[in-house]
């Protein structure tokens, strides 16, 4: 080369490198823009978050049905606040007229904002209380305009807030002489959910990115890196609201308090995931070249093909709850989706720039330098890793056989999982007031009351009707119309019967004695129709079970065609889905175990081992992902089962990072005391630990290792030079060179020794 040639290429350099700061820098510049715009909104996501199960029905439900006819048939849609007052003793004559004096002042109570009372959110002022047979108890019912339950008084919604009214005002007044009051009902449940929600907002994403900069300080063992880390998450959950915010404003998309405290642990965990996996190939290259531009071409390179494989699996999973009957598990699909992609995009162009910007001191006090030194020369070693990928190699078939026994054992407990569902009650696992309310309720008054039975009929035959709740068990006070005493309103040839059911209307009993009524009144007629707040339950949990056996098939096929498209293969597909349902149904058992027998759970909502599944199935592939594309990238210069050895030892490090960081991110879930997320936090976490440690690690590169080059069957893999764009240089020094004693690095079959390959792998395809 000439003198000239190298002067010309000397100059441009200067400016490739100064192009690339400023591609850079504008990146990071267009990040803080979105982080901007799109930060507040995710504070403010609970705004247009709404978790009534009646809303999520679909339109064919037969609860949905009856609502719609009641709303047709009242001027106005009321949501009932059930006040209780109770002194065990006996309620006496004077405590009877401070209970009166208390319903009259109702609704001229006022809010927190000083200038709006109760009463313009009442359909009408209180009638009076009504004591109970025993005379222990009253109970005032407080009828709340429900198309203003969003109303914002300062602050919070006009729910809470008359909610808090009523609370306040009866400590004050009925408190003072020794009764107890409780506000319950449909009201007062909700109103405690804002309460229990109100972390998602600030507690819970402080510790998810706690917890997360913990493991990363550990990790990286920088000050600096874990910052960039986060940011880069916080950006792509930014990114996410920007676009979700006015879906569910717009009522595009059904926003649930559940898909919004689950968004943020998604986009954090995943988002780190991926990070973790750019900045171990960024770091492993920085030990090849001086140049950081040449570094991250490298690592973005190799990093993309499986962050993206790992992303479009998360994101298909996620959109195929769009299947789902339930518009809460409905609403999760492309607001899942959405984080993923957030993720994905600030993890590939916001966390790239930072990289490229800071160079790298990112890494400091550990800088690497350029030493050619690789974690690929470790298998065999007394590193954790490399000894792991010599065990596999030397005993693959007794690895794959026991770690496939321990997980079947596991998941021989699913069956015992209860998800019929919990009662409204069970859903705290704080002791909140409208809970302690529901047990003063049902202590005196019939468990159903404030909840009833509601029946569409047509009006020839509404004594029929009333004549089958008269007999039916379980059911008390049948009575035409929706006021007693009043003539019932027709609408199109229809009325409403009401009952009171005697088991508590949340219950599984009161279920039951639903799913005999429905049986029953279908002697009556087929366009008789039961529904009310108990067969609002029964038909959300119904629709559970139809989406488990519609979506769950579903979302196997999609991840079997990304993996099948990533791999170019069957037979890895098949190993990878498989492994990871069976680690499913393991996870599953165990919970079973924890649920009934350690944490003593009640149940468990219907929907949580279809949000597991997903969860876990979609999560948990990512790290066989992760596992099999960099298997797949050394067996084109090293062969299949050095290859599997190399891949294992080398993403070891990293895939355990992540899975870490994602089981601790969704354990944040726990510190809201809401039982769904609570076991939700746990079978995420454990399932990404199982998935981690045992399956990536243990099964899956065993099976591989013992198929051999079967994995890549039908096409096979094509055999390339060490060199080839995107592959990890490896030093050309014997294997045994890098070995300890007694730990060869390959191991070998006496039918197939590991420094041969068969012929048909470096031919095909």
């Amino acid at each position: 080369m000439s003198d000239a040639s190298r002067v010309g290429r000397g100059s441009t350099k200067p400016r490739g490198r100064s192009a690339v700061r400023w591609v850079a820098a504008l990146a990071v510049l267009a990040w803080l823009a979105i982080g901007a715009i799109g930060g507040p909104l995710v504070g403010r996501l609970s705004e247009v978050a709404t978790n009534d199960n009646a809303n999520f029905l679909p339109p064919s439900a037969e609860s949905t049905t009856v609502s719609k006819l009641v709303q047709r048939t009242s001027d106005t849609q009321t949501l009932p606040y059930l006040v209780v007052v109770e002194r065990p003793s006996g309620l006496t004559p004077a405590d009877l007229s401070a209970v009166e004096k208390y319903v009259a002042g109702i609704p001229g109570l006022r809010l927190a904002d000083k200038t709006r009372t109760v009463g313009e959110f009442l359909q009408a002022p209180p009638r009076g209380a009504v004591p109970s047979q025993d005379r222990q108890a009253a109970l005032i019912p407080v009828s709340f305009l429900a198309d203003k339950a969003e109303d914002t008084i300062a602050g919070d919604t006009a729910l809470y807030a008359v909610a808090q009214a009523l609370r306040e005002s009866a400590s004050s007044t009925l408190g003072s002489s020794g009764l107890t009051v409780h506000v319950t009902g449909a009201g007062g449940f909700f109103a405690d959910f804002i309460t229990a929600f109100s972390g998602i907002d600030g507690i819970l994403l402080l510790v998810a990115l706690g917890v997360v900069f913990v493991i990363l300080l550990i990790v990286y063992r920088s000050p600096i890196l874990p910052f960039a880390v986060l940011i880069t998450a916080m950006f792509g959950l930014s990114l996410a609201a920007l676009v979700v915010f006015p879906l569910a404003k717009n009522g595009a998309i059904s926003l649930s308090g559940q898909s919004q405290g689950i968004l943020s642990i998604l986009v954090v965990g995943a988002a780190t995931d991926y990070a973790l996996l750019l900045v171990a190939r960024f770091k492993e290259e920085l030990h090849d070249t001086d140049s950081t531009w040449a570094a991250m071409k490298i690592a973005w390179r190799a990093a993309l093909e499986p962050i993206a494989a790992s992303a479009a699996t998360v994101v298909l999973g996620l959109l195929c709850l769009r299947l789902s009957d339930l518009g809460s598990t409905k609403g999760l699909g492309p607001v899942g989706a959405l984080g993923i992609v957030g993720a994905f995009v600030a993890s590939l162009t916001f966390l790239p720039a930072v990289l490229l910007l800071i160079g790298r001191r990112i890494f400091w006090p550990q800088v690497p330098r350029v030493d050619h030194v690789h974690s690929a020369d470790a298998v065999g070693t007394r590193g954790i890793w490399g000894r792991v990928a010599g065990v596999v190699g030397r005993h693959p078939r007794r690895t794959w056989v026991a770690t496939l026994l321990a997980l079947a054992a596991c998941a021989a407990f699913l069956p015992t999982l209860n998800a019929r569902g919990v009662a409204q009650s069970d859903l705290f696992l704080t002791k909140v007031d409208s809970v302690t309310g529901q047990e003063v309720l049902a202590r005196h008054f019939p468990a159903g009351s404030g909840s009833p039975v509601q029946v569409a009929a047509p009006q020839g035959k509404a004594e029929a009707v009333v004549q089958v709740l008269t007999s039916a068990p379980g059911v008390s006070n049948p009575q035409v119309g929706l006021v007693p005493g009043q003539p019932p309103k027709v609408v199109d040839g229809q009325v409403v019967v009401q009952a009171t059911l005697d088991a508590q209307a949340d219950s599984i009993a009161a279920e039951d004695t639903i799913e005999t009524l429905r049986s029953s009144l279908d002697r009556v007629g087929t366009d008789v129709l039961v529904g009310g707040q108990t067969a609002t339950n029964l038909d959300v949990r119904l629709a559970s079970e139809r989406d488990l056996k519609v979506i769950i098939p579903t979302i196997l096929a999609v991840i079997f065609v990304v993996l099948m498209l990533l791999l170019r293969s069957l037979v890895a597909p098949l190993v990878l889905v498989g492994a990871n349902v069976l680690s499913f149904a393991a996870t599953m058992g165990v919970s079973a175990i924890a649920f009934n027998h350690v944490f003593g759970f009640p149940g468990s909502d219907p929907s949580t081992p279809l949000y597991g599944f997903v969860f876990l199935v979609a999560l948990g592939i990512d790290y066989s992902i992760f596992l099999m594309t960099r298997v797949r990238e050394e067996s084109r210069s090293r062969g299949t089962r050095p290859g599997i050895l190399v891949g294992l030892a080398v993403t070891g490090g990293v895939i355990t990072s992540a899975g870490i960081v994602l089981a601790s991110t969704f354990s944040a879930l726990a510190v809201l005391p809401i039982l769904f997320l609570v076991q939700i936090a746990f079978i995420v976490a454990f399932g990404v630990l199982l998935d981690t440690l045992v399956v990536r690690s243990l099964l899956v590169p065993a099976v591989s290792y013992d198929l051999g080059d079967r994995i890549w069957w039908p096409i096979g893999l094509r055999r390339a030079g060490r060199h080839e764009a995107g592959a990890t240089p490896v030093p050309t020094a014997e294997p045994a060179e890098a070995a300890e004693p007694g730990e060869p690095i390959e191991p070998t079959e006496p039918s197939e020794p590991a420094t041969q390959e068969p012929a048909t792998e470096s031919r095909s395809g």
